[in-house]
């Protein structure tokens, strides 16, 4: 349990030692009188009614203090879960201006309405790739740290889809995801739950890319493709020389068709909304924070009023 003020929750608590030790105070003090007037016994006890009542009340005074401390609780609290990497290419070539005002804009304004349009249940993170890749939003059911991370995406470097999607398991696992030299593929472990979206015009330039796919198919972790771009395609200029570029509509829909997912054309985008329904949602369980101060103070308040019901019925007095 934390407190947001535990200076209150001190404070609180001096109170009520303060009015405890002025009830024992009270309490010896009656029965020295009614031993002096000869009504009881000396040393014998009083009738607990009125005593009783106003324990009860310095108890309620005490949880009130507890409750004005700002409690909070961590509880476990399950819910059915899934998870997408939206892998977003970055390389030199999503400068293309082919489609307006160019690639990557298109891919941010995809990438964007996909985000908006999932429900909490499902964990968005985002990678951005283009010779290497990096994951610059973590899984996240808070879908505004994913738009965050797309918005600023700049254009740098090559292009590597195999990169994109071994960074993108690695998100997923937790678990560094490498090919090695020898072609060797990891194993992570299954999650069906997980889906990665890559928005690329499908120019790779890196290696392992039939590997990587392998991976996420053992993994069952499906790659949903989206392409941005025109197979017409356009001129960008890259160190100074002007190389043509074009969507490669066929390396992507191979990369989805290996993993079970499917190609998407980014005119197409709206059609990306119904990737979530075919997750396959996992039941998790995380600890979550349960603000306590409501419950408190009701206790607190039946306590205070159960004390000066007994006081009041014991001794006719309030107090």
């Amino acid at each position: 349990m934390t407190l947001s003020s535990p200076l209150l929750l001190v404070a609180g608590l001096l109170v009520t030692a303060a009015l405890a030790w002025a009830a024992a105070v009270s309490v010896r003090r009656r029965r020295a009188a009614l031993a002096a007037a000869g009504v009881v016994a000396a040393g014998r006890r009083t009738p607990s009614g009125a005593g009783l009542g106003t324990g009860l009340t310095i108890v309620g005074v005490a949880v009130l203090a507890i409750a004005t401390a700002g409690p909070t609780a961590m509880v476990p609290v399950p819910r059915t879960a899934g998870t997408v990497i939206l892998a977003i290419d970055v390389s030199n070539s999503m400068g293309a201006t082919d489609v307006a005002p160019n690639r990557l804009a298109a891919a941010q304004r995809a990438a964007r309405k996909f985000v908006e349009a999932q429900p909490d249940s499902v964990d968005i993170g985002v990678v951005a790739f283009e010779r290497g890749a990096l994951t610059t939003a973590r899984p996240d059911p808070d879908h505004a740290k994913a738009l965050k991370a797309i918005d600023r995406l700049k254009i740098s470097g090559g292009t590597s889809l195999g990169a994109a999607i071994a960074v993108s398991l690695t998100a997923i696992s937790g678990k560094q995801v490498t090919i090695g030299k020898d072609g060797d593929v990891p194993d992570i472990g299954y999650w069906p739950s997980a889906t990665i979206v890559l928005f690329s015009d499908g120019q790779n330039q890196g290696q392992d890319l039939e590997k990587a796919a392998e991976v996420a198919q053992a993994a069952g972790v499906q790659v949903h493709t989206v392409g941005v771009g025109t197979t017409a395609g356009a001129t960008v200029k890259v160190d100074g020389y002007h190389v043509q570029t074009s969507l490669d509509e066929e390396t992507l829909t191979q990369i989805a068709r290996t993993t079970g997912g499917e190609y998407h054309p980014a005119s197409d985008a709206a059609r990306l909304d119904g990737i979530a329904d075919s997750i396959d949602l996992r039941l998790t369980v995380s600890d979550e924070p349960l603000p306590l101060t409501g419950g408190l103070i009701w206790v607190a308040i039946a306590l205070l009023t159960a004390g000066a019901a007994l006081t009041v019925l014991r001794s006719g007095r309030v107090i």
